[in-house]
């Protein structure tokens, strides 16, 4: 354990806090670091750094087991949601085809939670839009050519 006094308040700080409120891996080692330097600098002592390598480098989450059943989490920062969207992965400097290639997902998969895969699946199945396209085909307004003799 680290003998730094200022880093124990932090800790004790950020395991009330957890238990309170849910946190991810990174939420709780940004914590504890911000209070362990702002407590330092109310004493006026310099605070050793405690940055866990494990956070500074690497997935926050399992790629393979980032897509649930119900959410999708970033594995970048740990967030849980519905989509992944352009927007939130912009705040980590990532298109969507990045953060795929990144991470070891196929080019074609959708960031989005497998629940909602599943509806957006049925839902083109129930419209049966290929269907519609033929069709629109078949009916075509020009008159065929007559045959020359």
């Amino acid at each position: 354990m680290n003998t730094n006094p200022y880093f124990d308040q932090a800790m004790a700080m950020v395991q009330a806090q957890a238990g309170v409120k849910q946190m991810t891996p990174a939420e709780m080692i940004a914590m504890v670091k911000d209070l362990a330097e702002g407590l330092a600098k109310l004493s006026g002592s310099e605070v050793a750094e405690c940055v866990c390598e494990e956070a500074a480098e690497g997935p926050v989450v399992d790629p393979k087991k980032a897509i649930k059943q119900n959410s999708i989490i970033c594995v970048e920062c740990g967030k849980s949601f519905k989509i992944l969207g352009k927007k939130h992965l912009a705040t980590h400097g990532l298109t969507p085809n990045e953060y795929r290639e990144k991470h070891g997902y196929k080019k074609g998969t959708a960031l989005v939670c497998k629940s909602l895969a599943k509806q957006r699946k049925e839902k083109m199945a129930s419209m049966r839009i290929w269907e519609k396209v033929e069709s629109r085909g078949k009916k075509s307004t020009a008159k065929p050519a007559k045959a020359e003799k």
